[in-house]
């Protein structure tokens, strides 16, 4: 490199000096400083009790869960049989899901243009596919947390 192009480059680092002696306050700046302060410290105060706020909620939403799995648990327990049902059916449902998501992709791969371009159209794929499936994921999500089996880390299952 030429000792011209070191010249017109900037330094990459720099000192600052940040101590009191450097920089005499005005009479005004103590005051200043001191509402700064006060104003960071009541910031802190602040944070401090939104993180308590939300510990606290924390802790009601990880009893409410807690106490759902455990209800889950108990019904387990005391229905084996259809637990062991529901898993199959579980199994079962996933797969008409699958087939179903087969068809509806295939249906918009045929009709992407009429879809893109009609809002009719776009409607009628709603009506047709829209509730059927809503309707599916919430049946088979429900198969699927009732046929879990039980986790012995005691944490709950994720479907």
């Amino acid at each position: 490199m030429s000792q011209e192009q070191q010249r017109t480059r900037a330094p990459l680092f720099s000192q600052i000096d940040v101590s009191q002696a450097a920089y005499p306050m005005a009479p005004g700046a103590r005051s200043q400083e001191a509402e700064q302060t006060r104003l960071l410290r009541d910031l802190l105060v602040a944070q401090d009790r939104q993180n308590e706020l939300i510990e606290e909620l924390v802790g009601q939403l990880s009893n409410a869960q807690k106490q759902r799995a455990n209800e889950l648990g108990q019904w387990k327990q005391a229905n084996p049989h259809l637990a062991r049902n529901c898993r199959v059916a579980a199994e079962a449902l996933g797969k008409v899901q699958t087939e179903f998501l087969d068809s509806l992709t295939r249906e918009i791969s045929a009709n992407y243009e009429n879809l893109l371009d009609g809002e009719f159209m776009l409607n009628e794929f709603v009506d047709r596919f829209g509730p059927r499936m809503a309707h599916l994921n919430g049946m088979l999500q429900v198969l699927s947390q009732l046929s879990a089996m039980p986790n012995p880390t005691g944490t709950p299952n994720s479907p």
